[in-house]
Formats: C-alpha cells, sequence, structure tokens
C-alpha cells in the first residue's frame, strides 16, 4: 500500500510539472508573433512617421544677415549712389525717393505681394493663399510655417523667405528713380511705383521663381502636375538664380519708360548736369558691392556650397568689370575715371546676379569682363541711339547688364565650360546640360518677355499717375531743386 501511494504522489507530481511546462512553452509560442509584430511595427513606424524637416540654424543665420545686407544695399547703398549722382538741389529728393519707396514696397509685399508672387495661382500670378501673411505663425501654438529650399529636407522658416523677397522687391523699384531723378513729383511716383510692383513686380516674380519645392518630387508620376504649377518661366527651364530678369530688366524697362515719357531734364544737353559728389557715389557703389553678397549668395537659401560659389563668382566678376570698365575709358578718352570705376562694379554686380551660382569661376570672370564694356557701351552710344534723359543711366547699366548676364548664363552654365550644370529631374535631383544653344534661347525668350510685360506695365502705369496726379514738377520747382520745392529741406547749409 505504501509503495502504491508512493507511486500515485510520484505519477501526479510529474504530471504537475508536465503541465506546468506546457503551459509555459505554449505561453512562449503564442507570444512569439506578437513580439515579432512588435518589432516589425517598431521598424515600420519611422518610416510611416517620418519627422518634419526643421530648420537648420546656421541656415536661418545665414539668411538673416543677408536680409540685413540686401536692406543695406538699398538704404543707405543704392540711396548714396544715386544722390552723389544728381545736382546738390536734388540731392534730398532721391535719398526720399529711395527711402519711402522701399518702405512703402516692404508693407504692400507684406500686405499682398508675397502672395501673389509665391503662392500657387496660374502660371502668371500666384492667389491670396497669404495675404495678410496669413498662416505664417501661430500665436497660439508658437509654431512657424515652414518654406522650401533647394535641397530636399532643408527648410527655413517662411517668414525669413518672405522677409528675404522684400528687400528684392522693395529695391527693385528703387532702381527705377534713378531714369527720372530731379525731375517727377514725389506723389507720382509713390502712385506708380505701387501700381508697377503690382502689376509688373508680382507678376515676373511668380513667373521665374514660383515653383512647388523639391520635397514635393517624390515621384516621377507627379513630376509633370508640378511643373504645370510652377511659373511660366520656370517651366521654360530658365536659370536667374537672384534676379537678372526679375530685378534688373524689370526695372530698366520702366525706368527707360519713364525716361521717355515724362521727358528731358529742363536744359538737359545745354547746362552742366555733373554729379556734386563722386566721394558719396563711390561710398555708395561700395556699400552695394558689399551688400551684394547677400543678393546673389543669399539666393542660395542655405549656407551651402553653392552659397559660396555665388559668393565667389559675386566678388571676382565685380572685380573684372571694373578693370574692363576703366580699361574702356582709357581706349575712349585717355584716362580713367571714379565715376566709371564705381559704374563698373554695378554693372558687374548686374550682369553676375542671374549667373552667380550657375556658372563656373572663370566663366563668372569672363561675365563681368564683358559687362564692363558692354555697359560702358550702354551709358555712351545706346543711350545717343535711344535720344531718352535716363538721369543715372539705369537702362545702360542695369538693362544692358541684366541681358548679358541673363544670355551668358546659358553658355556658361554648361558642365563643359565649368559650370555647375541644372536639374534635369527633381525627383532623383539628377543634375545634367542643356545644349548651350537651346539655354540661350530659353533666357532669351525669358528676356524678351520681361521687357514687353514692364514695358506695357509701365506705360500704363505712368499714363494713370500722370492722369491722376500729374507727372511732373513745375519749371520753377524744378529749376530750384525738388529738395526746396519737393521737401522744404536741403541737404547742405546754403
Amino acid at each position: 500500500m505504501k509503495k502504491l501511494l508512493l507511486s500515485l504522489a510520484i505519477g501526479w507530481g510529474l504530471l504537475l510539472a508536465g503541465n506546468a511546462a506546457f503551459g509555459q512553452a505554449a505561453a512562449a509560442a503564442a507570444s512569439a508573433p506578437v513580439a515579432a509584430a512588435s518589432a516589425v511595427a517598431e521598424a515600420v513606424a519611422p518610416a510611416a512617421a517620418a519627422p518634419t524637416p526643421a530648420p537648420n540654424k546656421g541656415d536661418v543665420a545665414w539668411m538673416i544677415v543677408a536680409t540685413a545686407f540686401v536692406t543695406m544695399m538699398s538704404v543707405p547703398g543704392l540711396a548714396l549712389f544715386y544722390g552723389g549722382l544728381v545736382r546738390s538741389k536734388n540731392m534730398l529728393s532721391v535719398l526720399m525717393q529711395v527711402f519711402v519707396t522701399f518702405s512703402m514696397i516692404v508693407v504692400l509685399w507684406c500686405l499682398y505681394g508675397y502672395s501673389l508672387a509665391f503662392t500657387e495661382g496660374n502660371p502668371y500670378i500666384g492667389g491670396f493663399d497669404r495675404l495678410f501673411m496669413k498662416g505664417m505663425f501661430d500665436p497660439m501654438k508658437g509654431e512657424f510655417a515652414t518654406s522650401a529650399t533647394f535641397s530636399k529636407g532643408v527648410v527655413i522658416p517662411e517668414l525669413l523667405f518672405m522677409a528675404f523677397q522684400a528687400t528684392f522687391a522693395a529695391i527693385t523699384c528703387c532702381l527705377i528713380v534713378g531714369a527720372f531723378a530731379e525731375r517727377i513729383k514725389f506723389s507720382a511716383m509713390l502712385l506708380f511705383m505701387a501700381l508697377w510692383f503690382t502689376f509688373s513686380y508680382a507678376p515676373i516674380a511668380h513667373m521665374v521663381w514660383f515653383w512647388m519645392g523639391p520635397d514635393a518630387y517624390a515621384s516621377k508620376e507627379l513630376a509633370d502636375g508640378l511643373n504645370a504649377k510652377a511659373g511660366l518661366i520656370w517651366q521654360w527651364g530658365a536659370l536667374d538664380f537672384a534676379g537678372g530678369t526679375v530685378v534688373h530688366i524689370n526695372a530698366a524697362v520702366a525706368g527707360l519708360v519713364g525716361a521717355f515719357v515724362i521727358g528731358k531734364r529742363t536744359g538737359y544737353g545745354r547746362e552742366p548736369m555733373a554729379p556734386h559728389s563722386l566721394t558719396l557715389t563711390m561710398v555708395g557703389a561700395s556699400l552695394l558691392w558689399v551688400g551684394w553678397f547677400g543678393f546673389n549668395a543669399g539666393s542660395a537659401l542655405e549656407a551651402n556650397g553653392t552659397a559660396v560659389l555665388a559668393f565667389m563668382n559675386t566678388f571676382s566678376a565685380t572685380a573684372a568689370a571694373v578693370l574692363a570698365w576703366c580699361l574702356g575709358e582709357a581706349l575712349m578718352r585717355g584716362k580713367a575715371s571714379m565715376l566709371g570705376a564705381a559704374s563698373g562694379a554695378v554693372a558687374g554686380l548686374v550682369a553676375i546676379t542671374p549667373a552667380c551660382g550657375n556658372v563656373g569661376l572663370m566663366g563668372a570672370m569672363v561675365i563681368g569682363f564683358v559687362a564692363g564694356f558692354a555697359c560702358l557701351w550702354g551709358v555712351n552710344g545706346l543711350k545717343k541711339m535711344l535720344g531718352a534723359d535716363d538721369s543715372l543711366d539705369v537702362f545702360g547699366v542695369h538693362g544692358v547688364g541684366g541681358i548679358v548676364g541673363a544670355l551668358l548664363t546659358g553658355v556658361f552654365n554648361s558642365q563643359a565650360l565649368g559650370g555647375p550644370g541644372l536639374v534635369s529631374d527633381w525627383v532623383s535631383a539628377t543634375v545634367s546640360s542643356m545644349p548651350v544653344a537651346d539655354q540661350v534661347w530659353i533666357q532669351l525668350k525669358a528676356v524678351l518677355l520681361t521687357v514687353v510685360w514692364s514695358g506695357v506695365v509701365s506705360l500704363v502705369a505712368y499714363k494713370i499717375a500722370d492722369m491722376v496726379i500729374g507727372l511732373r514738377v513745375s519749371e520753377e520747382d524744378e529749376r530750384e531743386g525738388l529738395d526746396i520745392s519737393s521737401h522744404g529741406e536741403t541737404a547742405y547749409g546754403r
């Protein structure tokens, strides 16, 4: 009996032990798929919910500096450059026109200009998604909308991009001032600027620079649809890194039309109208050169190699243009002048603007050298041919220089000529080169469209300002000088 009881006890113990072992094994087996699924989920989760790109502090810092640099180009840079070129009795009037025009355009840009230029609309003009800066900053959450750059996954605050582009819009309008300096009514000038900015600058900026950004090009199936949403000139494939068409040709045509519509200054061709202070002009040109690094290198929108290329090209092309202008003057007149050197610097800066991030190092120097000679002809031979009193040679420098730079961008962008090429496929970010003749033709189409668009808008805007206010001051006020007659003050004590 004892043996039987002992056997039963041993058997029961073995059974309990076996059940426990089986249960543990079953539990382990049952949990294996769950663990595997969890592991898969953990691996897939990051890919499914990729983190939203955040602005890099280095890019943000660089773009803030670049924006400040472009502001310095206008006030005081352009203001002093123009101010030194006019007669002393009109010094303050030119400073005032540049200063107030800059301020007005910044306000209009914030209210509606940015939205018209840089939101989706049609190939010619944007929409109203960013009217009054709507959606750029959430004060409740403290969050900022971001804007694409030219690299996938790289963004900057959209508010910063808007500020940077505001300086472009403002200085473009300020450039026009030089064409009709010393004879326009201040109020009429402001009305013209508001009209021209709305109907010429914003559409041209949209046509040349608006696109959907690199991150939108996620697959080849999307590419055609995304391209169709871009601005017309962008769709053509025209290259304008920092504003050869948008800024310089656009403004130069408006200035030339104004010179014809408003007419020549009283005594033009009969009385001396020499610059009253080449010292101030030289200071202004120097500030323009320094500020232009923000203008051109900042247009890379990132602190990267392309910004460095644009910086160096701006540096060398400008220096080459100064030498070319001085050489041309020496050949023509037997001596080089300070006015010529300053004008050569601006000519080089203008010409390299569309090319700065789009050409190689030697190409940039060629562009600068050619622009120096071309713009020297523009302010002498071409000006006489046109017969317009373009007071401060806006078309001769910005028009001729902008056209030269835009066309030569199409030449020296080619990798065979040392250029960086262009992105031919934004899905894979493939870089290649267009045949030179094909790219030059695209560049020429962009130039011609800009000339015609700006010319028509300018003519209409001047006529409206003339009908509403009257464009020109009286002959008596013009002879007295606009400092006194328009603003009641003088630049220098008498």
